[in-house]
């Protein structure tokens, strides 16, 4: 299972793909966010469910390690933007 980091930098940075353009309240953040946790969470879209999106969407693209491992480099990436990393 893939393991989230609650920090919420995805649904802050949804302005990078249109696959998420109606959760977009505008600014590039999700309009179900809620400090760092989805208001939504259980009715959340398929998309937003990392696991559930693999097997529908990325099971024939990627192994499940690959596919975790490119998830986990994004949020990292996310995240040291915040920091003001590099």
């Amino acid at each position: 299972m893939f393991k989230c980091s609650e920090c919420g930098e995805c649904c802050r940075n949804l302005d990078k793909s249109d696959l998420y353009k109606d959760l977009d309240r505008g600014d590039g953040t999700c309009k179900y966010l809620v400090g760092n946790k989805c208001s939504i969470y259980d009715k959340r879209p398929l998309l937003c469910r990392v696991d559930e999106s693999y097997e529908v969407y990325f099971k024939e693209l990627y192994s499940k390690e690959e596919y975790y491992e490119l998830n986990y480099r994004v949020c990292r990436k996310l995240q040291i933007k915040v920091r003001g990393g590099n």
